[in-house]
């Protein structure tokens, strides 16, 4: 028996575990008490690490599909890792050169930024094929932040996050993060933060159509009816205007159009909208003042402000709150974080700015963001016939068919559709099922682990590395190779070394580097550079690249010598390394959000659907990805709809009993869970599951599988702006079953 260290990568707190091994094996896992960002802090599914690794049902091989005849696709079975990259290498090019570089797809899940492989070669590999059809989690949960992101400061990835440890008021809407640990938002012991805010005198406000853990700790909760937060921040901003509570403090100077800003939610007053979102303008008026009044603060929204119609619009006026009351880039406030592999910061002043819409998806036309076309699409751009009709897929630890709207279209679409699919995961699931070639990467425990994309979300700057706790099965392929060797045999390489991938990159970044003045290897030579890295991998070579080329001065052996972490301290204000808008200041009222107001002022007359579902988040639950592990079964970890007891009685519904529910895209039988904790006129029905679909290998997942709420849509309800699926507010029709 022994132990090892290992960052979490089952959600996004990135909780430092210590882990007992018996061998090879996890047997326990617990929270480190001497990680610099953690301190011991564990919740459920960091506890069941070992099991999460240990899973059956986690595929040892890969699998190709072998025995098509008469039309029929064959089956999956297991084959050697030259056999399976050997096929992609005679499909893939061959489809490309045929129908060029948009018939190919790439999808992108959630689970993609939990590991060293998923957040290094997916860019590599859309940067070698030029694919414009890249399609990823982002517009199912968070690309309206990012989009706004991107007007405001001209960069997309520049996301602010509240201060939780100095902060003095924290207004959370449609966030529930004593059940998610946080989102866009890394902090481990999010609930712990929360209490130490109440016990120094701070005050809590949540926004949310449920009562949730995080409401029942608040000092208020405001129970708004779903899809209606951004004219509720819109009319908190119109109070703070009209009552000259406006303070921009140190921000005075560096924001372009605040007058304009002030006519564009000039109609948005408390009166106007309360009816709509059935909060009373006394209450609205009161959040405003508050939020003003305290000495430091903090928006912060999340799902159930994103994923809704105006998800673009309402994480906009997050940040406009933040900047009014001159609580942006401040301590106590919300500020950017200095992440350890981000770029040396750059000169104050101007840059290129951020633009939407540079190309269009083929069928619904519908405009880039970030490069992305929306998830929604996907089943369209693969079963809609014509010129630049997408006619592979490769899926990188991504589940749509449970997590986008219509998974039924998208499962035929990639059943008949499809000339050649490939799925990077561990799982047969419901979407890895359809593939020709299926690559798993191993458990979590044979690779090691760097937060590239949570700590540029983080609420302290700190930096840790965690090597493999436990080696490499025999058999299996490590996720770096496993990535490489796919960009190899998609691009023509196929048989090259698999470091040439990361020798490339590094080539290419170094060569940038040494051009920039104000890179820390400014003038210095590439090659030298190369040579002096440290690593026994491509990505350990990687990440001390772009540690030595970040803004603290390290290297990969500091990061081996601190196995618990490095704290690099509290964040600090920085916009003006930030900022990279055309003006250089950040922009208030981009004219695409200009433009998109008068859809949300007609929303002041639109009558009140009766009922709307909304989603929820478990504890122990994280989308689709986790419901094959029993630690994390039963309890609360249930697929119920939820309704008031209110609605139940109109509607004549019973506590366990099944009934139908419908909307746009189809109907589900679902079993009905009474409880007062959600408002009238609001049902709830948790995201990710329906694991009962033939052909995969979860065997716990199907002995409850669920309903797929996601089917309850057809796709075309999205916020405009960020190609974002409305899955929150949206109308439905409850009846029982009969």
């Amino acid at each position: 028996m022994s132990t090892a260290l290992r960052i979490c990568p089952l959600c996004e707190a990135t909780c430092g575990l210590t882990l007992t091994r018996d061998g090879s094996r996890v047997t326990g896992a617990r929270g480190d008490r001497d990680d610099v960002f953690s301190r011991g802090f564990v919740c459920p599914k960091g506890a069941a690490f070992g099991e999460v690794d240990a899973d059956p049902d986690r595929l040892r091989a890969p699998l190709v599909r072998k025995g098509s005849s008469g039309g029929g696709r064959g089956e999956l079975q297991e084959t050697t890792w030259e056999e399976a990259f050997d096929l992609i290498a005679a499909r893939i090019p061959a489809i490309l050169a045929e129908h060029g570089p948009g018939a190919l797809a790439v999808v992108l899940g959630n689970p993609n930024v939990h590991t060293v492989a998923g957040a290094l070669y997916p860019p590599v590999l859309l940067a070698s094929v030029r694919t414009r059809s890249l399609f990823t989690a982002s517009t199912l949960d968070q690309m309206p932040k990012h989009v706004s992101s991107g007007l405001l400061f001209g960069d997309a990835f520049a996301v602010p996050v509240p201060d939780l440890d100095r902060t003095d008021h924290l207004l959370v809407i449609g966030a529930n993060p004593m059940d998610s640990n946080g989102s866009l938002c890394t902090a481990p012991d999010f609930p712990g933060k929360l209490r130490a805010l109440r016990r120094r005198g701070g005050a809590l406000t949540v926004v949310d159509p449920r009562r949730t853990r995080t409401a029942r700790l608040a000092d208020r909760h405001v129970a708004p009816r779903p899809g209606t937060d951004a004219l509720l921040l819109a009319a908190l901003a119109q109070v703070l205007f009209a009552e000259g509570l406006t303070g921009l403090g140190a921000l005075a100077g560096r924001v372009q159009g605040l007058d304009a800003l002030r006519e564009a939610v000039r109609d948005f007053t408390p009166e106007a909208v309360a009816a709509v979102c059935d909060v009373d303008a006394a209450t609205i008026r009161t959040l405003a003042r508050e939020l003003a009044a305290a000495p430091a603060a903090a928006v912060y929204g999340r799902m159930g402000s994103s994923t809704v119609e105006y998800g673009t619009l309402a994480n906009w006026l997050v940040d406009v709150l933040n900047i009014l009351t001159g609580n942006l880039d401040r301590p106590g406030g919300a500020l950017f974080p200095l992440s350890a592999t981000a770029p040396a910061p750059r000169p104050a002043g101007p840059g290129r700015g951020f633009d939407l819409g540079r190309w269009t998806s083929r069928v619904a036309g519908h405009p880039e963001a970030k490069g992305e076309l929306p998830m929604a699409a996907l089943a369209e751009e693969i079963d809609t016939p014509g010129e630049g009709r997408v006619r592979a897929v490769v899926a990188i630890a991504a589940n749509p068919v449970l997590s986008a709207p219509d998974g039924h279209r998208l499962d035929r679409a990639l059943g008949e559709r499809l000339d050649f699919m490939v799925s990077v995961d561990p799982y047969l699931n419901e979407t890895s099922r359809h593939a020709d070639v299926v690559l798993p990467p191993p458990p979590p425990a044979q690779s090691a682990h760097f937060d590239f994309a949570f700590n540029n979300f983080a609420v302290r700057n700190q930096v840790r590395y965690t090597p493999a706790p436990v080696p490499l099965e025999e058999g299996r392929m490590d996720e770096a190779e496993i990535h490489a060797r796919l960009i190899l045999a998609v691009t023509g390489m196929h048989g090259a070394d698999p470091s040439a991938v990361d020798d490339l990159v590094i080539g290419q970044a170094l060569a940038k580097a040494v051009a920039q003045p104000h890179s820390p290897v400014h003038g210095r030579d590439a090659q030298e550079l190369a040579a002096e890295l440290t690593g026994d991998s491509g990505p350990e070579r990687r990440l001390d690249m772009m540690l030595r080329l970040g803004p603290y001065d390290l290297t990969l052996d500091d990061l081996r010598a601190a196995p618990h972490g490095i704290d690099l301290g509290p964040l600090k204000p920085r916009l003006g390394q930030v900022l990279k808008t055309r003006s250089g200041m950040i922009e208030l009222l981009p004219e695409p959000l200009a433009a998109d107001l008068p859809r949300l002022r007609r929303a002041l007359d639109t009558p009140a659907a009766p009922l709307v579902l909304v989603g929820r988040r478990h504890l122990r639950s994280n989308n689709s990805w986790m419901h094959n592990v029993p630690a994390l079964t039963g309890g609360t970890n249930v697929c119920t709809l939820q309704v008031h007891p209110d609605d139940a009685a109109r509607l004549g519904l019973t506590d366990g009993a099944p009934a139908r529910i419908k909307a746009d895209g189809g109907e589900l039988e679902v079993t009905v869970e009474i409880t007062d904790t959600l408002r009238p006129g609001v049902v709830s029905l948790p995201h990710g599951w329906g694991h009962d679909r033939p052909g995969t290998r979860l065997s716990v997942a199907a002995r409850r599988p669920g309903v797929n709420v996601n089917q309850l849509l057809d796709g075309s309800r999205l916020d405009p702006l960020s190609g974002t699926a409305v899955l929150n507010g949206f109308p439905v029709e409850l009846t029982p079953r009969r």
